[in-house]
């Protein structure tokens, strides 16, 4: 018993000790606790899970955006906000328990050795990944890899009775920006950006050169769904459309000084007509962009309120290469408007009610969109009130906009919930419609490919028939989503609509793919029609 005393006194002198070599009060408090658990709790603990526990209980206190990141976490989100990833370059989906090839990778490692769309990989270095209920993850993990690195592939192919067998050598892959870009009437060109990352500013800039060389004078920019991404795609992006000296964005935090961030002037597309389209999932560098747009009176802002992410986290990286990303300034449009949705912080309540308060928060934060749909936000703009002491002008024409979190546009265009129904989401939760399409091409590529020799002429005349609608149906039934008449009638010319879409997909790519699909884009058509009316002109009061 004294021997335990005595071990106890050592332990606390060194605690105390160890306190001193920290500054605050708070940083002694805190070692003193994880010491003193490490050396005197009566089991073994895991060090390293209790340190990430406590870094992401403090995190919570203090907004929605200051986050942990595991190493692996991390690795991730690099792949994806770099533009690219080490592995074999297929798109693929999992049909049956098979690993069916979509699409290999233009110019990819996969494509170079011969592997086609269509064909399906049943093993990985000889280890069955066929009819063995593997994970898609697991799946992943052994398909990618270092660049440079080899893995032997057995491929199943229809109309060749032996499998084949192919060696790829593993090689960076492309992650791309850009969804499609393209032509969508004379005139007017479509560019989608679907994030911001590190390749965007370079794809975006290829493909507005690419549709001036075919006859745009005004731009459709579509950043619906864009969640953001880096800063400075952001700002090049803006740059493209502004004068010399125009702010696009200022920063500002309460150690970060101001930082305010201009176009240069050497923009290809300083004139012309631009809209700009969002919704309620863009954020952050998309709200950059729009932002910037709408205050300097440059273009039109089309579809929803966006998001409402106006928080710069700057990257603290950790020893275990895992990372913390810390709020250390809010960005500003440059009228001054604050980009970022009101929250409740809980860093100066007392410590006693101040975890319970956190976990609130975040939860209203993260159903917030939800409650927007509820009061009927994404339906009717009346249902939006902004209090005057939000309102701001715009530096140009003085027209009014609003703070207050997201970007307002100028013109609303209501969230279309006539088509959507139950069965049409079980119908694609469930894989049924991706199984469908992927049945379909492998039975009839050749054919397809053999009748319609361009896109042009299968966006004319393919038509998706009964049968290939029978047959979602029945896939669905297979796979537990009984027919509902009444909504498959509702949902039908959207069914027709995503499956003519997915083929053009795993015909072409996904320039195609949106090519179909934003006929049934409201917003997009609304666009469309502001562009050629004299409705836009009116808005920015154009002579």
């Amino acid at each position: 018993m004294k021997r335990l005393i005595s071990m106890l006194v050592v332990c606390m002198a060194i605690l105390s000790v160890q306190a001193q070599k920290f500054g605050s009060a708070a940083m002694q408090k805190l070692n003193t606790a994880q010491f003193a658990i490490a050396n005197l709790y009566v089991d073994s603990v895991d060090e390293n899970k209790l340190v990430d526990e406590a870094i992401i209980k403090m995190l919570e206190q203090l907004d929605p955006h200051s986050t942990y990141s595991s190493a692996e976490e991390v690795k991730k989100m690099n792949e994806s906000l770099q533009g690219n990833f080490e592995g074999i370059g297929v798109q693929f989906q999992m049909i049956e328990d098979t690993l069916l090839v979509i699409q290999p990778v233009f110019k990819g490692p996969s494509q170079k050795v011969g592997i086609l769309a269509g064909d399906r990989i049943v093993a990985v270095n000889d280890s069955s990944i066929a009819g063995v209920k593997m994970s898609t993850e697991e799946i992943m993990r052994r398909l990618k890899g270092p660049k440079g690195t080899s893995v032997n592939l057995t491929i199943a192919r229809r109309g060749v009775n032996k499998p084949l067998n192919y060696t790829v050598v593993r090689d960076k892959i492309p992650i791309h920006s850009l969804d499609a870009a393209y032509m969508i009437e004379p005139g007017i060109g479509y560019i989608k950006i679907n994030r911001f990352g590190a390749t965007t500013t370079e794809e975006f800039l290829e493909a507005m050169k690419m549709l001036k060389k075919e006859g745009m004078k005004d731009l459709i920019l579509d950043l619906q769904g864009n969640g953001g991404g880096y800063m400075k795609a952001a700002i090049d992006m803006a740059n493209e459309f502004l004068k010399e000296k125009e702010l696009i964005v200022y920063t500002e935090g309460r150690v970060t000084q101001r930082s305010d961030f201009y176009a240069v002037g050497n923009g290809g597309m300083k004139s012309g007509k631009l809209i700009v389209i969002v919704d309620e999932y863009s954020a952050s560098a998309s709200e950059i962009v729009s932002g910037a747009i709408q205050d300097l009176d440059r273009g039109v802002i089309v579809g929803r309120r966006t998001f409402g992410k106006g928080l710069v986290q700057r990257p603290i990286d950790l020893p275990d290469e895992s990372m913390i990303r810390l709020t250390v300034a809010r960005y500003y449009t440059p009228s001054g408007r604050s980009i970022q949705k009101p929250y409740e912080t809980t860093a100066d309540t007392e410590l006693a009610s101040s975890a319970g308060k956190g976990e609130d928060n975040a939860r209203r934060y993260r159903e917030d969109l939800l409650n927007r749909y509820k009061s009927g936000e994404l339906m009717s703009a009346d249902s939006i009130n902004f209090p005057d002491s939000l309102k701001r002008q715009t530096l140009k024409l003085q027209r009014t906009v609003y703070g207050g979190g997201g970007i307002m546009p100028d013109i609303f265009v209501p969230i279309d919930t006539t088509l959507f129904t139950n069965y049409h989401r079980d119908l694609a939760a469930k894989g049924a419609v991706t199984q469908t399409i992927a049945k379909y091409i492998e039975n009839n590529r050749q054919s397809l490919k053999s009748k319609y020799k361009t896109f042009k002429q299968f966006n004319n005349d393919f038509v998706v028939n009964d049968d290939l609608l029978n047959l979602l149906q029945a896939t669905g039934e297979k796979i537990g989503v009984p027919i509902n008449e009444e909504e498959y009638q509702r949902s039908k010319s959207y069914i027709q609509a995503q499956l003519k879409a997915l083929i053009a997909r795993d015909l072409w790519d996904m320039n195609e793919y949106f090519q179909v699909m934003n006929t049934t884009n409201e917003s997009i058509n609304k666009a469309l029609e502001v562009i050629k009316s004299d409705q836009y002109d009116k808005i920015l009061k154009r002579p």
